[in-house]
C-alpha cells in the first residue's frame, strides 16, 4: 500500500475510535463531576490542551464547529475549571477507555506501536490542536492506553488536515459540513444553524479535499512502509470490528 492509500483506508477507522471514548457513559459522568456539561467538557476537553486562550482561538483551532457552539462550552467550562484541567480529565477518561476496552484484545502491543509510530512521525505544521496534544504526557502507559491516546491523536491529525484541505478547496467548514454524508443533520449537531447554502455545487470541491487530506496525512505513514501500513489498517479494522 502507499502512503495515500494507507490514510485513504485507516480514515474512517480512526475518526471512528480516535474519539470512541467520548461517547462513553463513564466519560460523560466524569463531566458531572466536574460540574460540567457535555458539551462544555467535549469542547474544552479537545481544545483545552491550547491552554488558557480565547473562545475565538478555541473555535478556530476547532474548525468545523460552529463559533458560536464552541464559546458556549468553553465559557461555560471556563466559569468553574480550568481548560487545562478539563483537557487532563479528558485524557485521563481516553486512557481508562483504552485500557478497558482494548487491553484484552489480541494485538493491541502492536497496534499501540504502529500506531505511536505514524504520531512521532507526523508534521504538525498548521495544526495545533494536534501539535499541543502531541505534547502532553500519558498519565497510563498501558497498550490500550497508548492506543486510544495514540488514536485521538491521529483523529486530531486527520481533522486538521482536513480543516486545511477545506480552506485550500475554497470552502468554509459549514460547507464542507453540509456536503458531507450527514449533511444538515452534521450541521446541527456542529452547532450550525440555518438557513444553509445549497450543497450542490461543493460536493466535488469537498471530493477535491478529501484527496488532499490523505495527501497530506501520508507522510505520516510513510514512516511505516507498506507493509507495516497494511498491517496499521489490517488492526484498526479488526479492533472496530471486536469493539463492536
Amino acid at each position: 500500500m502507499t502512503p495515500e492509500q494507507i490514510a485513504a483506508a485507516s480514515k474512517p477507522v480512526v475518526l471512528d475510535l480516535g474519539d470512541a471514548f467520548s461517547r462513553d457513559s463513564t466519560t460523560l459522568r466524569r463531566a458531572r463531576l466536574l460540574g460540567i456539561s457535555g458539551w462544555a467538557f467535549y469542547i474544552s476537553g479537545r481544545a483545552g490542551a491550547l491552554g488558557d486562550v480565547r473562545a475565538e482561538t478555541a473555535a478556530a483551532a476547532l474548525g468545523f464547529i460552529a463559533p458560536d457552539a464552541v464559546a458556549d462550552g468553553w465559557d461555560a467550562a471556563a466559569r468553574i475549571v480550568p481548560p487545562f484541567e478539563v483537557a487532563a480529565a479528558s485524557l485521563a477518561e481516553c486512557c481508562r477507555w483504552g485500557s478497558q476496552q482494548l487491553d484484552a484484545l489480541p494485538n493491541t502491543e502492536r497496534l499501540a506501536a504502529l500506531v505511536e509510530r505514524a504520531v512521532v512521525a507526523a508534521d504538525a505544521s498548521g495544526m495545533p490542536l494536534f501539535a499541543a496534544w502531541r505534547a502532553v504526557p500519558l498519565p497510563d502507559l498501558s497498550p490500550g492506553a497508548r492506543s486510544a491516546a495514540g488514536l485521538r491523536l491521529l483523529r486530531e491529525y486527520f481533522t486538521g488536515a482536513y480543516l486545511l484541505a477545506v480552506r485550500a478547496a475554497g470552502m468554509t467548514p459549514l460547507e464542507a459540513v453540509l456536503s458531507g454524508p450527514e449533511g444538515e443533520a452534521g450541521a446541527v449537531a456542529c452547532g450550525w444553524s440555518p438557513p444553509y447554502p445549497p450543497i450542490g455545487p461543493l460536493v466535488r470541491r469537498r471530493l477535491w479535499a478529501e484527496a488532499v487530506t490523505n495527501r497530506l496525512v501520508a507522510p505520516a505513514f510513510t514512516a511505516l512502509g507498506p507493509a507495516d501500513g497494511a498491517e496499521l489498517v489490517e488492526l484498526l479494522h479488526r479492533t472496530r470490528a471486536d469493539l463492536a
